[in-house]
């Protein structure tokens, strides 16, 4: 419903921050003006994005060895 707040949690404590922060620099990668007055496809493709782009840096990750 129009609004209402997230309740996803992040999984760790101060990622909402870094999160946050990411989610912009996506955006203004983009070009997108992020916001309730944009479409959802603007909107959601931000958040493609930045999962495409964890994604990928946890399959790099796997691939060292490291553990993230």
């Amino acid at each position: 419903m129009a609004g209402e707040r997230s309740t996803n949690t992040p999984a760790s404590q101060g990622a909402s921050q870094a999160l946050d922060q990411f989610k912009y620099e996506v955006a203004n990668e983009l070009g997108a003006q992020l916001g309730g007055d944009r479409t959802s496809r603007e909107n959601g493709s931000v958040g493609g994005q930045m999962t495409k782009r964890m994604i990928q840096f946890a399959e790099e990750n796997l691939k060292k060895g490291t553990r993230i």
